[in-house]
Order: structure tokens, then C-alpha cells, then sequence
């Protein structure tokens, strides 16, 4: 590995430390945790999923997810009922109010990345657009990044 590479990758490991940072501060309007705010936005993104699986998909523990599952429970945001595939799980579906803070939640970091994007001139915003569109192939591709999700799942990521 040469001294760009190694720049590069601590580069990216800074940009997006400090990004899920920032995120997490603005997205402080969901009045929630951060494990849950997580879910939220996993659940509006894949629809209904299987505890375990919602669990797998974020490299969360078990008792973890479940804890943070039923919280949204009790705010209305989800409901928890058994899985009619499998009798021996849960399936975990966002209600409309649910999928009303995962909208809100979505506008509010849209609304952030905008207005950071927004500080850098229209070329920059150009290079760090097709950068990041770059990045985002190349992550579609990586095994690590998608590994925790169903085949079929893997193969719609395709740019």
C-alpha cells in the first residue's frame, strides 16, 4: 500500500466519521435513539423485515435491536407481530406514523447534506458528486458492505 492509499482511506474513514456525526446531531429531531433512528431509516428503506434479520442488516445484537424495536413500539412508529413465514420469529413493520418520522427524518438529513454540499462551489459540488457516485459503485460491489444482505437485495444495488 502506497502513501496515497493509505491517505485516501483515512481520509474517507475521517470524512464519514465526521459525517454520521453530524447526522446524528441533526437528526436529533427524531427525539429518539440513535439505534432507533437507525432502524427507522433501515425499515423505511426495506420495508417489513424479521427481527433477526433487521438485527443482521445493521450488525446489531439481538437484544439490542429487540429493545430499540420495542421502543418504537411504544411511540406507535412500529409494530412487532409474529413472522407468518416463520412462527419462530417476528416480523417488525413500520406504521404510518412510523413511516411519517422516517420521511421527516430523511427531509431533515437531506436538508443538512444540502446545506453542507452547499458551502462548496458548483465545481466542487460536481467532483464531490461524481466522486461520491464512484464510491458508491465501488461499495456495491465490496462484499463487506453488503454482506448482511439477502442475495436478491444484493444484486438490485447495481448502480
Amino acid at each position: 500500500m502506497n502513501d496515497s492509499t493509505t491517505l485516501s482511506g483515512s481520509l474517507l474513514r475521517e470524512v464519514a466519521r465526521l459525517y454520521t456525526r453530524a447526522q446524528r446531531v441533526v437528526a436529533d429531531c427524531c427525539r429518539t435513539s440513535n439505534t432507533q433512528c437507525i432502524l427507522l431509516t433501515e425499515l423505511g428503506r426495506s420495508g417489513p423485515l424479521p427481527l433477526s434479520e433487521l438485527g443482521q442488516r445493521l450488525s446489531l445484537e439481538k437484544s439490542w435491536v429487540s429493545r430499540a424495536v420495542d421502543g418504537l413500539v411504544k411511540r406507535g412508529w412500529a409494530t412487532k407481530e409474529l413472522n407468518p413465514l416463520d412462527a419462530r420469529s417476528w416480523l417488525v413493520t413500520l406504521t404510518d406514523d412510523g413511516e411519517d418520522q422516517v420521511r421527516e427524518l430523511n427531509q431533515t438529513l437531506d436538508s443538512h447534506a444540502e446545506q453542507l454540499l452547499g458551502s462548496l462551489s458548483e465545481r466542487d459540488r460536481k467532483a464531490v458528486e461524481t466522486s461520491l457516485l464512484m464510491l458508491l459503485k465501488a461499495l456495491r460491489e465490496d462484499s463487506a458492505a453488503t454482506c448482511c444482505l439477502p442475495a436478491p437485495e444484493r444484486k438490485e444495488l447495481k448502480c
